[in-house]
């Protein structure tokens, strides 16, 4: 369960508590706190101290001294824990009635030193203040959690291994370097320096950009794996629309009849090619208002077209098989009026028409053929190149602030270019090219950004 933004960080000192575990019964659940000196906690739960970093199975009783269970104990003393502090972690059985006592019993027993109950993501929010992770870490802890696919898993743990963090590192610390020297020229304008010339300054600053688009390229593919497509299957009553998305799940997801209008609401469903997450939605087919059966139907089709301007890519299914029928090209002509212009023209029932499609991609939601190529496409359509190693997971955040810092470092290269006359604006692209840098990794950043960051995570983590 998650709760709201952590807010003000005044509270960061006071030690905290939560259920680590996820809800729901399970083998193990695990008791987490967190503080400055959490050694009076354990003296109040156990009447001894533990030895660093070694489980010890302990009776944990309630505050009369009944049993609540038997299990492990573990204590990480500061510095040398996940969030820095002093941590101890209560391993039980996963009950959830069981992991509700055993955590009032802690907050009971932390009351003498302030325990209280952790926020969304405050755990690893300590760990960020820390310094045990920067901030693209802890938001890979988040993402390594959520990942819906192998590829996302991988990516995020290399994310939160420190790899994304690391290449933007490394391009800062370029840019400091490029930085000192236009700064030396602005101050010392009597040593008559060529600055452009006997530093290389233009060739290195020619080079950091050409880092940045590369880094921004592989940030789009990790943006793309955490977020996924969302992909919108629209088109006339009965042409196959459900079939497809069954097709492409490999499930029946959605009820397929000969009659049209069986789609009466969106139906979504989420896949993957190439690990890259697909949120297929199948609407209601489209025709217009005052030609549907009822209200029901009235609210289907308008559904649908919300559907179609929130989507990131639209496949326009056709029936081969209607092709010939005039109020057919008609209904299509005044659909494909108000589809984007980029909709990806699919022409389904390939294995009972009498001859391909102009234009477009063939397809038999029924027998498969043509599913490969439509799949290539919507990869392609997303900017997805398959790079098994290499890729970090990230964030729209990233991907907008890798922009930004592209932008800036545009803009310094068209400033060095008019050597010694701009160099103060040079000097302030290279500044706002480092900050964006600084907010990936959380050197500078607001107190409301590290709040909005946090407060996605869940309780215990």
């Amino acid at each position: 369960m998650c709760a709201a933004p952590i807010g003000s960080l005044a509270r960061a000192r006071e030690p905290i508590a939560a259920i680590a575990s996820a809800p729901g019964r399970g083998a193990v659940g695990i008791v987490r706190a967190s503080g400055a000196d959490l050694a009076p906690l354990v003296r109040a739960l156990f009447g001894r101290d533990l030895l660093p970093r070694q489980a010890t199975l302990l009776p944990f009783n309630a505050a009369d001294g009944s049993l609540l269970d038997r299990g492990l104990a573990i204590h990480f003393p500061a510095p040398h824990s996940y969030t820095g502090e002093d941590v101890l972690e209560l391993q039980a059985h996963g009950g959830p009635v069981l992991l509700q006592l055993l955590l009032a019993r802690v907050l009971e027993a932390g009351a003498a030193i302030g325990l209280r109950l952790a926020q969304a993501g405050e755990f690893t929010e300590r760990a960020f203040l820390n310094d045990k992770l920067d901030l693209a870490q802890a938001e890979a802890v988040a993402d390594l959690i959520d990942a819906s696919t192998e590829a996302a898993a991988r990516s995020a743990a290399r994310s939160l291994s420190g790899a994304f963090s690391a290449e933007i590192q490394a391009l800062a610390g370029r840019i400091v370097r490029l930085r000192t020297l236009v700064e030396a020229t602005l101050d010392f304008p009597e040593e008559e320096i060529d600055f452009l010339e006997k530093a290389g300054a233009r060739t290195e600053l020619d080079a950091i950009a050409a880092a940045v688009d590369a880094v921004l390229a592989r940030a789009r593919q990790g943006a793309l794996l955490r977020e996924g497509l969302r992909v919108v299957i629209a088109g006339q009553p009965n042409v196959g629309k459900s079939s497809l998305l069954n097709a492409l799940a490999g499930a029946e997801l959605a009820i397929v009849t000969p009659h049209p209008g069986t789609t009466r609401d969106r139906i979504g469903e989420t896949i993957q090619i190439e690990g890259v997450p697909l949120h297929v939605v199948d609407t209601a087919g489209l025709r217009p208002a005052e030609a549907a059966h009822d209200e029901v139907e009235r609210i289907g089709i308008g559904r649908s077209w919300e559907s179609i301007r929130d989507a990131d890519a639209v496949l326009f299914v056709h029936d081969l098989t209607r092709a010939a029928d005039p109020a057919y090209r008609a209904a299509e002509q005044a659909i494909a009026a108000r589809l984007p212009a980029d909709a990806i023209q699919v022409h389904n029932k390939s294995d009972a028409a009498p001859a391909p499609p102009p234009e477009g991609i063939a397809i038999s939601a029924r027998t498969g053929a043509g599913l490969e190529v439509l799949r290539r496409e919507l990869l392609r359509r997303a900017g997805w190149e398959a790079r098994p190693e290499g890729l970090f997971i990230a964030r729209t955040r990233h991907v907008e602030a890798l922009r930004r810092a592209r932008h800036h470092a545009g803009l310094a290269q068209q400033h060095a270019a008019q050597r010694d006359a701009a160099l103060d604006l040079l000097a302030e692209e290279l500044r706002l090219m480092h900050g964006a840098f600084g907010e990936i990794t959380g050197a500078f950043g607001s107190e409301d950004l590290l709040g909005e960051i946090f407060g996605r995570f869940c309780i215990g983590k």
